[in-house]
């Protein structure tokens, strides 16, 4: 048992340890390119952010508009900048959506944690990002009204603080 009728002897365990380590193996390589790729998109955000990149994309706008008059202003010279700026500008959006995605996924998960490990949170609003639009202005109005009352209390001289149900049904 295990073996095959060519007369090789490799175990059916063998060739699934094998499959499974060239999967562990594929799916590493994927993950390393995902993590390779979010570095070097956090490192680019990073350094786009930074004042030294302002400063030297200034310069080198200076620089191009100082050497119009040696290129007589000519259309190449506009095409230039305008190709340059251009594709950096296509690049970096990317890159930079790329850090906005996954610091957005991030605080996600921090928010949902808090809620999940608080007494009296309401768990329902776990993963609220993956609702419909309805859903989210029907509990966008629920929480509106919650607050037209906290406001009126306070008006009134009551306190606004204290976990007040919600009922999920209106």
């Amino acid at each position: 048992m295990g073996h095959s009728q060519t007369g090789q002897s490799i175990p059916a365990a063998t060739e699934f340890k094998t499959e499974m380590s060239r999967k562990k193996t594929a799916d590493r390589k994927i993950w390393y390119r995902k993590m390779l790729f979010s570095r070097f998109a956090s490192s680019v955000a990073h350094l786009v952010g930074h004042p030294l990149s302002f400063t030297i994309s200034l310069f080198a706008i200076i620089a191009w508009a100082a050497t119009g008059s040696i290129f007589h202003y000519s259309d190449t010279w506009q095409l230039v900048i305008n190709t340059a700026t251009t594709i950096v500008t296509f690049l970096v959006v990317f890159l930079i959506q790329n850090t906005q995605n996954r610091d957005a996924e991030a605080m996600h998960i921090k928010l949902d944690e808090v809620i999940r490990a608080m007494e009296g949170a309401h768990n329902a609003l776990l993963d609220l990002e993956e609702l419909t639009e309805k859903d989210l202005d029907r509990i966008r109005h629920r929480y509106e009204k919650l607050a037209q009352q906290a406001r009126a209390a306070l008006r009134e001289g009551w306190s606004d603080t204290g976990a007040v149900e919600l009922n999920p049904d209106r």
